[in-house]
């Protein structure tokens, strides 16, 4: 490993954001050299870009895909920064072959290289191609990059593998992280399973309603709590930007007994307190029907399934909604409401065995709910992704 420089590459709305990870026998773990580039950067890049539209891009992505003038040079503000960051964070280590890990939003091409659907963003069919060409034009040495991966997936596998990840020394864990979207992972019975390898029986996240009618990715997400608020106050969300108030601030003002924001953070709770109800439930009894699908052509999940009966021995909360979830550990809201909420949702089923694992002292066990430390999962992810993916070439 002298000879490599092991990159973690983490792809946002908003930015690409870099990390130097170091691969040692007891686990990996992030550097202080951290890379940040920002589409909005660029020169190429449009503000007011307006995505094509999600059906045509999901009807587009198994055959052509027809880019607009638009597109592609929104795709050229994206891929620009993305091999800015790798080409800065290179100079340190400037005698180093390169091996890098990369996570990025939206469905995925066929080989796994490119981004053929994105609900907020330019289709880059041809991602990791431009970045690869990039690099060459650079004279930068690097192992090809086998594929982009999944933010969610990576989040479980920087939990798992990084030196103080939260995944480490349990049998069954859930991780829900929530950021410019919503991540879910699942370790059960000391494996990590992607959720696309569940997809019969447990949904992701965003897929599912909440009680109003909203994907559960707005009670999850930094950008899905202000939009809530929006709605509520009746404050644009431009103007939310402008004004610096994100989920932080809105805490702040529910515990100041602002009536908008009291709303969205008790609303915030009740949802994501049903969520992680949904999973304790889902894993050990099966499909229970307690949402609708945002799609409701999505087919109905079955009940069964090889892990029945699993009781979780860790619920990990991370990202941005686990920072926001620890700053409310000092108020009366948000983290007290879920653990009050959960203790309701789990006597109401009069199990034994569920009553037995997650309460204890009359409340919701507190040690099983934990909020993640580990800020940048996915960029430690996506380095040990391509590490152990190119393990034989090492």
């Amino acid at each position: 490993m002298r000879d490599i420089l092991l990159l973690g590459i983490d792809g946002g709305a908003t930015k690409i954001s870099g990390w130097i990870v170091n691969a040692q026998e007891e686990g990996f773990s992030l550097t202080n050299v951290n890379i940040q580039k920002k589409y909005s950067d660029y020169s190429s890049f449009d503000g007011a870009f307006k995505p094509v539209d999600i059906k045509t891009q999901l009807t587009e992505m198994n055959a052509v895909i027809n880019l607009t003038e638009e597109e592609v040079n929104q795709g050229l503000a994206y891929m620009n920064a993305a091999s800015d960051v790798i080409i800065e964070l290179s100079k340190n280590n400037p005698n180093k072959k390169l091996l890098i890990g990369f996570g990025m939003p939206g469905l995925k091409t066929a080989d796994k290289k490119g981004i053929s659907a994105l609900a907020n963003g330019p289709r880059m069919p041809k991602f990791v191609a431009f970045i690869e060409k990039k690099l060459r034009d650079t004279k930068i040495d690097f192992y090809p990059i086998s594929h982009l991966g999944s933010d969610a997936d990576y989040c479980g596998i920087g939990e798992e593998y990084d030196i103080s990840g939260s995944f480490k020394g349990v049998k069954n864990a859930y991780y829900l992280g929530g950021g410019t979207g919503v991540a879910d992972a699942m370790k059960l019975n000391g494996k990590l399973i992607p959720f696309d390898n569940m997809k019969p029986w447990i949904a992701k996240a965003w897929e599912m309603k909440g009680a109003s009618g909203l994907s559960f990715e707005r009670y999850a997400s930094a950008g899905g709590i202000q939009y809530i608020y929006s709605m509520k106050s009746g404050v644009p969300v431009e103007q939310l930007n402008e004004q610096g108030i994100y989920p932080p601030q809105i805490l702040h003002r529910a515990i100041a007994n602002e009536s908008a924001a009291l709303a969205t953070i008790n609303e915030v709770s009740k949802n994501l307190s049903k969520l992680i109800f949904e999973r304790i439930l889902t894993l050990y009894s099966g499909y229970s029907g307690l949402f609708e699908f945002i799609n409701a052509a999505k087919p109905k999940l079955i009940k069964s399934h090889p892990f029945r009966e699993t009781l979780l021995d860790r619920i990990v909360i991370g990202q941005r909604l686990g920072d926001l979830l620890k700053e409310s550990q000092s108020t009366p809201l948000l983290w007290k409401d879920i653990l009050e909420n959960l203790k309701t949702l789990i006597e109401e089923t009069k199990n034994e065995k569920l009553t037995g694992h997650y309460l204890k002292n009359q409340a919701f066990n507190s040690d099983i709910l934990t909020i993640s430390g580990l800020r940048e999962a996915p960029a430690i992810g996506a380095a040990v992704d391509a590490f152990l993916s190119n393990q034989n070439s090492l």
